[in-house]
């Protein structure tokens, strides 16, 4: 099961028209049994496991009976759906052993543009859904093997981008028929009661694998607290509150104590926050347990209605990953403490960068990229620098292909120095990204983190380095910019700077090793100035040590003799 859908998932990529897909691989696809429960995952996305499962669900619950082979659905709808945001777009088939249904084939893929107010779809300024580009409910896009031209027509009329998103979308209707294709092969040779018998096996191990970790846990209660930028203001924090419980093999996560829903599009529904949940057990347990419906089983939650993780409709809901983020590290925060060789510190945050408009030919493009940070320090080792972290787990797309494809000139891309909080275990370092943009009408939209909340440290570690936007730094024109804004409008010759956030630092710095930190300051990871005023380290020892390297400057780069 497994070996299909990682056929399927490579096959989403190579056929993805846009590089939000075929670069960065912001698409996961999955197998579902007939009831919408996941059994067969390759997971690049986690969040997309509680998402499809609930995307099924709502097209039984809306289709019922009328569900036929060659069949193929769509939907986009975070309240509906169970979507994480308006610009991710589900595509659903099922397949049939004989006439009976046996499963669905299903992916999740990023859409670059699906209308709404800013090119890329993700309005940084948005207070409702219907701000938020255009909603499809569970929709019939192929019937029977004919594809409907008349949604085709919706869609090519509410993108500014529709040759790509049309493609993607094909593309994802294209791996969803591979999947049935080795569904039937499998049948044949098994047998379908074999292979229902696989599905539900495949659950009852995984659920018997994590309620016997659970319960070598001392029962107890823990809460785990976080904060995530507002976003326009530059003072207010929203607050992530939960509380978990442990009894024998079962386990509570009451989300009762987190703000309400927010005004900007920060909310995520309480399927996603389930979602989080079942990272943040998987980080808990054991990274390569399988993320299907047996951990959906185990994982109780309660949900306050009005909530940031259970808002009203319409929330907006498109910067959904920031938040579910603070939601993971609040429960990482609060399981560490069932099982303290689980500690890590805060990670830098996440980010959305969208540059739509108007090359010099007349020719519309839409420019949408993904931005990792750094993780914390954890429990034994250093966090990684300039990646993504936790549930984003999407790739930098190459410069080259940028380049190449958009009216932009990638100036810098490079690790801050002394960005990554100070610890024992040390935080990882950001990343510092210049843009330039050589299209005479661009509009930019960021949804970022980090600005006013940093990445937090743990046991007498420092907190990472706060985010940071600006606009033609170093010149007149330089202007600082919020964590989250839509539409600012640029011209050729404008530069976009971000720095990401850093992980922050776990355990006393006092205790790091003197020969890491000597690494830290010869591989640029870390200021001499730093070494000696945040680590604590003699600046006669750490000269001394320096000097031992020919070719050495201070403030440069490791050059060994």
């Amino acid at each position: 099961l497994s070996g299909i859908v990682q056929e399927m998932q490579d096959n989403v990529f190579r056929t993805g028209y846009s590089t939000v897909i075929r670069e960065s691989q912001d698409a996961s696809c999955m197998i579902l049994d007939a009831d919408g429960n996941v059994v067969g995952e390759h997971v690049v996305l986690p969040l997309h496991t509680a998402s499809l499962a609930q995307v099924v669900r709502a097209i039984r619950a809306t289709f019922g009976d009328d569900i036929h082979p060659e069949d193929a659905f769509i939907t986009n709808h975070p309240f509906e759906s169970g979507l994480p945001h308006s610009m991710d777009m589900a595509v659903v088939s099922p397949a049939f052993a004989g006439e009976r249904l046996v499963a669905f084939c299903a992916s999740i893929a990023h859409k670059t543009d699906l209308g709404g107010v800013v090119p890329g779809t993700a309005n940084a300024n948005a207070r409702e859904i219907f701000q938020e580009g255009m909603q499809y409910p569970p929709t019939r896009i192929v019937a029977g093997g004919v594809f409907s031209r008349d949604i085709e027509s919706i869609l090519r009329a509410n993108s500014r981008d529709p040759e790509n998103v049309l493609g993607d979308i094909r593309g994802q209707i294209g791996v969803a028929r591979l999947g049935e294709r080795r569904i039937a092969e499998m049948v044949e040779r098994y047998g379908v009661d074999d292979v229902l018998a696989a599905f539900a096996m495949r659950q009852e191990v995984t659920e018997k694998r994590v309620r016997a970790t659970i319960a070598s846990w001392p029962d107890g209660v823990h809460e785990g607290e976080t904060f995530l930028d507002a976003g326009q203001s530059i003072e207010e924090r929203i607050r992530f509150h939960v509380r978990v419980e442990k009894r024998g093999d079962r386990i509570h996560f009451d989300f009762s104590g987190c703000d309400d829903q927010a005004p900007g599009p920060v909310n995520i529904s309480p399927t996603i926050a389930r979602g989080c949940c079942y990272y943040a057990m998987i980080a808990m347990i054991d990274p390569t347990l399988s993320n299907n419906g047996g951990i959906a089983r185990v994982v109780e939650t309660t949900f306050r209605k009005g909530s940031i993780v259970d808002p009203r409709f319409p929330a907006a809901t498109n910067s959904y990953m920031s938040t579910s983020i603070q939601v993971v590290e609040a429960c990482l925060k609060a399981l560490s403490e069932f099982d303290t060789t689980r500690r890590m510190a805060g990670v830098g945050g996440f980010g959305g960068t969208s540059i739509g408009g108007i090359r010099a030919d007349g020719s519309r493009f839409v420019q949408y990229e993904l931005f990792g940070s750094a993780y914390g320090g954890r429990a034994d080792r250093d966090g990684a620098s300039g990646t993504s972290v936790l549930l984003s787990n999407c790739r930098a797309a190459p410069i080259e292909v940028l380049e190449n494809e958009f009216p932009t000139r990638i100036l810098r891309w490079e690790l801050v120095r002394d960005s990554g909080g100070p610890g024992r275990y040390r935080g990882g370092l950001a990343s510092r990204r210049r843009t330039e943009i050589l299209a005479p009408s661009a509009q930019l939209s960021i949804r970022g983190t980090g600005h006013v909340v940093a990445a937090f440290a743990r046991e007498g570690g420092m907190p990472g380095r706060n985010a940071t936007c600006t606009i033609n730094p170093g010149q007149s024109t330089e202007k600082p910019m919020p964590s989250r804004f839509s539409g600012l409008v640029l011209g050729t010759g404008d530069v976009l700077q971000t720095e990401k956030g850093g992980g922050g630092g776990l355990g006393d710095p006092h205790a790091r090793p003197f020969e890491k930190v000597l690494d830290d300051v010869l591989d640029g990871y870390v200021s001499r100035e730093a070494a000696i005023e945040r680590y604590g380290v003699d600046p006669s020892r750490l000269d001394a040590a320096l000097a031992a390297w020919d070719g050495f400057e201070v403030t440069g780069a490791k050059v060994p003799g």
